[in-house]
């Protein structure tokens, strides 16, 4: 089929391509020819407001000269010249405003004064008339001025007009939107907008924050009220057939908190409404149809109601300038995020540690096109090859660990428990030991709220991965050299590789019904720049400040959310319905998987942490040779392949650490070997006096 031909061009539209021709070839030309039409067009206004001042004031005495036709021109001429000396030809005649009036009116003022003074003194010796001629100008300044601007503000409605006609003609559907903001930005965009006929735009009206200008209009806008009075505004709007279908928010302003943004979203989903932002022109790459003034989704992540964490970069400066740092699965989404947000901080080196070559791969390009002053050292190794891994760290010498590497999908780790095992647990010990053997000075390791109480085998191995840490951490006590192992803990992870948001928009672009497990179900969400950042806060103050051992860093999520509140946004921000034009598809809790997450074990004490927006969990660990020896025996039942024993084993190791004290003896010989050390008088029988370190570990674990 052949593509329809395109509408022919308006007589105006080829004047306007004509000029804009014309003005390319011949600029010097083209603006000589446009100043001159300006100033003809200024003169006529100027003759028009000075007769006009000669008729209201017919009945008051006025010299003579006022109505030569010489004096009206040389009148006219001197205004003109004023005009042009305070630089108003020099000025763009569509963004002419209230406040150029102020110039205007004086400039006239002084050269009317001026030009009768002169004619009056020097070239018609005659009367001055000051009573006369204060009453004329203060008849013709005003009306003059008015008229002026009158004259452009006429010429700049008209060509909005010609631009709003324009825009209706064209193919491109428009998309009706509403304003919430202060007046001052709306009034800005009311004009913004319009200028960029590509972006299919069109503003049906404002919301301001209290109301109280409700019935009155900006920028020719109405204001329809306020943010509580959505549902009555997009009614009306319905109502008279110019229904939006997108709320745009002034980010900037003051008087809008998260808070804020998440009721605003609330009522906003229930009329259907996508909650939109004006893209940053300054911030995005201009899009190939030149749309400027598109409207970008705002990110389900800032519909949290959290604030985001802060940085206290000083800290992380310390901790991490000039170090050799490692990061394991540095190739998946948290540990490429791990390596951006590390390079930074201008390490010594940092080695990228994963078992996916592609994924290495790409870490490894991505980091080293970014940071080409870090130096970057890319290892492909498992974590499961404990001889491979330790060859890893013998070249390499890391001093910190980023442990990152596991398997994270729920039912995957389910269908599969000696690799979920193997990786999750073995894998996490094998790093843990050679951190211990090579010395390195710390090993942070990345964990979730599905080892709180865990229900599934996910949940349990990383559960057995916290616990060793904990038991490695805590062994230091008496040590004060021995590495630290720390253990950040945080919630689901928007936008990570097979994660929740992903499948919901592959469920959209596949036109399927998006699948939720159960229509209570909740999670705690972050975004994956928020668990990176406290993983690196929580990590580097804990290591300058020394921080009480075996504790796990937890963030202050707020409120969980949701998954069918998730699945509805998503589905809006594609601007379409939730089950009217995507279906939403409860399928059942899958294996392993528990309808509410938590942030604490109920073995667990909550208390609070230094660092803001962080808690802090106090454990009750396994003793150290349990936990090697219960690790012996998965490691045979993964060797031989008993799959129901090991799942068995695992959730057993991890119910053990309900009945534990050994952290409370552990805390009590770290004590009475600190005041054993305060009482010795000379250094060196102190050291004497001190245990030796236990952390390293028996090498025969396989």
């Amino acid at each position: 089929m052949l593509d329809a031909p395109p509408p022919p061009a308006t007589l105006w539209q080829r004047l306007e391509g004509d000029a804009r021709a014309f003005a390319a070839q011949n600029p010097t030309r083209f603006w000589a020819i446009r100043l001159a039409i300006i100033l003809m067009l200024d003169a006529l206004i100027m003759l028009g407001g000075f007769v006009l001042s000669r008729l209201i004031l017919s009945d008051l005495t006025m010299p003579q000269t006022l109505h030569e036709p010489w004096f009206t021109a040389l009148f006219i001429g001197a205004n003109l010249t004023a005009l042009f000396a305070i630089g108003t030809y020099r000025h763009s005649w569509r963004f002419v405003s209230i406040g150029d009036a102020l110039p205007l009116a004086v400039s006239l003022l002084v050269s009317s004064w001026l030009i009768w003074m002169i004619t009056a003194g020097l070239l018609v010796p005659q009367k001055m008339y000051r009573g006369p001629m204060t009453v004329f100008l203060t008849v013709d300044v005003p009306l003059t001025v008015v008229a002026l601007l009158a004259a452009r503000v006429a010429r700049r409605a008209f060509f909005q007009r010609v631009r709003a006609a324009r825009l209706r003609r064209s193919v491109r559907a428009r998309r009706r939107i509403l304003l919430l903001g202060e007046l001052d930005w709306a009034r800005v965009m009311a004009d913004l907008v319009p200028t960029d006929a590509h972006s299919g735009l069109e503003i049906v009206g404002v919301i301001s924050f209290d109301g109280h200008d409700r019935r009155l209009h900006v920028g020719g806008l109405p204001i329809l009220g306020s943010p509580d009075m959505l549902p009555r505004i997009v009614a009306d709007l319905d109502r008279a057939g110019k229904r939006p279908v997108s709320l745009v928010v002034q980010e900037s302003s003051e008087r809008l908190d998260r808070q804020q943004i998440l009721r605003i979203a609330a009522l906003a989903e229930q009329e259907n409404l996508v909650v939109s932002r004006f893209r940053n022109p300054w911030t995005s790459a201009q899009p190939p149809n030149g749309d400027r003034m598109a409207i970008e989704k705002m990110p389900l992540a800032e519909l949290l109601g959290r604030p985001e964490i802060t940085v206290q970069h000083s800290y992380l400066e310390r901790v991490v300038t000039g170090a050799r740092i490692m990061v394991t699965g540095a190739g998946g989404t948290i540990g490429g995020e791990l390596v951006r947000q590390l390079a930074h901080y201008a390490p010594a080196e940092i080695v990228l540690l994963d078992h996916s070559e592609y994924n290495l791969y790409a870490i490894e390009m991505e980091a080293r096109e970014k940071f080409p002053h870090v130096r970057f050292h890319a290892e492909l190794c498992s974590i499961r090859q404990r001889p491979a891994l330790w060859q890893v760290f013998e070249r390499r010498r890391p001093e910190i660990v980023f442990h990152a590497a596991a398997l994270k999908h729920v039912p995957m780790v389910e269908a599969n428990p000696c690799a979920g095992v193997h990786t999750n647990v073995l894998g996490t010990r094998n790093v843990a030991d050679a951190v211990c053997e090579f010395e390195a000075r710390a090993m942070i390791q990345v964990s979730t709220d599905k080892a709180v109480n865990p229900v599934g085998l996910m949940g349990a191995t990383k559960r057995l991965g916290e616990l060793y840490c904990q038991a490695l951490d805590l062994i230091g006590s008496c040590d004060p050299d021995s590495p630290r192992f720390l253990t950040v803990r945080f919630g689901n992870v928007l936008g990570s590789s097979g994660s929740l948001i992903p499948l919901f928009q592959h469920q959209l672009a596949t036109g399927k019904p998006l699948t939720v497990t159960h229509p209570d179900i909740e999670r705690f969400f972050m975004t994956v720049q928020e668990a990176v950042l406290l993983i690196l806060q929580s990590s580097a103050r804990a290591l300058e400040t020394d921080s009480e051992r075996g504790t796990i860093f937890v963030l202050d999520m707020g409120e969980p959310v949701k998954i069918v509140e998730i699945a509805r946004r998503v589905i809006r921000m594609a601007g379409l319905r939730p089950e009217i034009d995507v279906p939403i598809k409860f399928i059942g809790l899958r294996p392993g998987e528990k309808l509410f997450e938590e942030l604490f074990d109920t073995t667990e004490d909550k208390i609070e942490s230094a660092i803001p927006g962080i808690f802090e969990a106090m454990p009750s660990p396994i003793p150290l040779e349990m936990l090697v020896e219960g690790f012996g025996q998965l490691a045979r039942l993964i060797a031989a392949g008993d799959a129901d024993e090991l799942v068995r084993l695992t959730h057993e190791m991890v119910a053990a650490s309900a009945s534990s004290r050994w952290a409370e003896i552990l805390r009590r010989l770290a004590a009475e070997s600190s005041d054993t050390l305060f009482m010795m008088p000379r250094p060196a029988e102190s050291s004497a006096a001190l245990p030796s370190s236990q952390t390293h570990l028996p090498r025969d674990v396989a």
